[in-house]
């Protein structure tokens, strides 16, 4: 297997370009063969799929709303056949739940655990996708992570490791990845610019071009059961760029 049958990309990181055709052309001129869409895109499947085939590029999976899923379950498992992947993730809580106690991120854990039991009786995968709020002690030492880990204890909940974000949470991933190893189904693949550097793009780099050993980390995930690599950058001065000059890099790592 080559490292493009894993390999995708967050269409979030493309956001600036606006326009779903210019996204598209983008990352596929960039050589991805897959794409992670948005919850927005979830509610155009049809036309989101049509745009996909004509540019002979797939979605590997998604992410939705945590609204969307308690609203529309059955819409969200619709729009999923339609655009013909089977991992969804919901990527984060609304801000003002952010700073939940610990009771708080338990019932979410529960929540989430139940919505996995059913959307696995459709054929989907519903997993949870970490930033670096969730990293911070909740209840003694114990971090929300770990209290919506617990929680959903016994469901096929799965996890989208951010790598970058426990990095910036001052966890050390490899040993988050190697902790919840069972849940892992993809990751998330952004870089980290060095101290005082793209300040501008909110510390974020390029894949490749930051200070975390992705060529370590890729072997990490891969091992823990990652089946898709997901490229991210929350805020690219360049999109089109970044999309280019990730998958140049990433291209070159053994998997």
């Amino acid at each position: 297997m080559s490292v493009t049958d894993t390999l995708s990309i967050q269409l979030y990181t493309l956001r600036s370009l606006e326009d779903i055709d210019r996204i598209l052309d983008t990352v596929a001129e960039a050589g991805y063969c897959y794409v992670e869409t948005v919850g927005s895109h979830l509610d155009d499947a049809r036309a989101i799929r049509s745009k996909l085939d004509a540019r002979g590029l797939k979605a590997s999976s998604s992410h939705v709303s945590l609204a969307a899923l308690r609203e529309k379950p059955d819409a969200v498992a619709d729009a999923c056949r339609t655009l013909g992947f089977t991992h969804l993730f919901m990527p984060a809580v609304p801000p003002n739940q952010r700073d939940m106690d610990a009771d708080g991120w338990r019932s979410l854990g529960h929540e989430l655990g139940r919505m996995a039991q059913r959307f696995q009786e459709q054929g989907i995968r519903l997993g949870y996708h970490n930033h670096h709020w969730e990293l911070k002690p909740t209840d003694g030492n114990r971090t929300a992570l770990e209290l919506l880990f617990e929680a959903a204890e016994g469901s096929p909940l799965t996890w989208q490791v951010d790598v970058a974000w426990l990095a910036r949470g001052h966890a050390d991933p490899k040993e988050w990845i190697s902790r919840y190893r069972s849940r892992i189904t993809a990751a998330h693949v952004k870089d980290i610019a060095p101290s005082g550097q793209n300040e501008d793009q909110d510390g974020w780099t390029d894949v490749g071009s930051g200070v975390l050993n992705w060529r370590d980390l890729w072997r990490a995930c891969r091992d823990a059961g990652a089946q898709w690599m997901v490229v991210e950058h929350d805020k690219p001065a360049d999109p089109a760029r970044t999309a280019r000059a990730s998958f140049a890099f990433l291209r070159t790592i053994e998997d």
